[in-house]
């Protein structure tokens, strides 16, 4: 039962990460040249337009510009974190069936990406409290 669990959500992350690169390889390949490069100078515009916004709001370029940083780990921490889960959960339980060191390093490793996962969303917070009630 839990092989077929850990192998369920297996395919249940590859089909919604290679479903999410489907459409955006269907939705570029459709579009235009022009309209791909006017995508991409928008996508620079809304960073930059983010960074500026870090940069008032916490007063200081350096502030504004971790804080930027450490929003973006935290975004990207969320799936690479998963993905280091569902692995280790399989290293843990359909590879470690059979061997007992596989199954000690699913354990060690999902460990691992949890703690790395909790660090990531809260770190941008405590800099966030730090930062505004710290200084003074």
């Amino acid at each position: 039962m839990k092989k077929v669990a850990a192998i369920m959500i297996i395919v249940l992350i590859a089909i919604m990460l290679l479903g999410s690169n489907f459409v955006y390889a269907e939705t570029t390949a459709a579009a235009e040249t022009d309209n791909s490069d006017s995508q991409l100078i928008k996508i620079k515009e809304n960073s930059a337009k983010t960074l500026d916004e870090y940069k008032e709001k916490y007063g200081s370029d350096a502030y504004g510009l971790t804080a930027f940083i450490l929003n973006i780990i935290r975004i990207y921490s969320i799936p690479f974190c998963f993905l280091g889960i569902a692995i280790s959960a399989i290293y843990q339980y359909v590879i470690g069936i059979r061997k007992l060191d596989n199954q000690e390093k699913g354990l060690v490793l999902m460990v691992s990406f949890v703690t790395i996962l909790v660090i990531c969303q809260i770190l941008p917070l405590a800099f966030a409290v730090v930062v505004k009630f710290g200084r003074g």
